[in-house]
């Protein structure tokens, strides 16, 4: 399986740090390796001392796929789950900042949380889903699916155009504002339509 993740798909935090807003999606690979195993704390890495949260709807392919038009693109996901991107914000601007790819600041082991799914046909509609992830019992994120600037299905389609999607495969569809930085003892708890998905302990 393969993770493929999307980035600045919300206008609120592309403006919080200061990006330029895609013209298309914005996307990016993580290996299998960096899935945080289930119960296992997030290890903030050493290399690293601005590692932020990303909270994050995903979506799990149920069958193979190609270039796949949008209106048939439900017919390629009955999951939706709720997940992290942890980032390490520091190492991700020097390598911006160099013209080089993110990979060792977004796909570093751990740097993915995988945490439970849902039936599709649980949620209703799948282009307005609330989801948030709170800090220590605080919420520090907060949005709907419908503030994405391409909706699911859109993603299917434009993921499918490139890579040839599989069984198990795990769309991370891009992260709301309100990203900031962990630190050792922080738990972390997200939730979909007021559903405890998943709970991080950060060391």
């Amino acid at each position: 399986m393969k993770i493929i993740c999307v980035g600045r798909n919300y206008a609120a935090h592309i403006e919080e740090l200061a990006n330029e807003k895609p013209t298309d999606p914005v996307l990016f690979l993580k290996p299998d390796t960096a899935i945080l195993l289930k119960k296992n704390p997030f290890l903030i890495p050493d290399f690293s001392s601005q590692v932020h949260h990303e909270v994050e709807v995903l979506v799990k392919i149920k069958k193979i796929g190609k270039h796949i038009d949008r209106k048939f693109a439900p017919g390629y996901y009955d999951e939706i789950g709720l997940g992290i991107d942890f980032t390490a914000r520091d190492l991700q601007q020097q390598l911006k900042e160099k013209g080089l790819p993110w990979e060792k600041a977004k796909a570093f082991d751990g740097a993915a949380v995988v945490g439970n799914f849902i039936p599709k046909k649980e949620l209703g509609d799948v282009d307005n889903i609330p989801f948030r992830l709170e800090k220590n019992g605080e919420i520090v994120q907060e949005a709907t699916t419908q503030l994405m600037l391409w909706k699911i299905d859109e993603l299917i389609e434009y993921v499918s155009k490139y890579f040839t999607l599989k069984i198990g495969d795990i769309i991370f569809t891009g992260t709301p504002a309100g990203v900031g930085a962990v630190a050792p003892n922080d738990v972390l708890e997200g939730f979909l339509e007021n559903r405890p998905m998943f709970s991080i302990k950060v060391k």
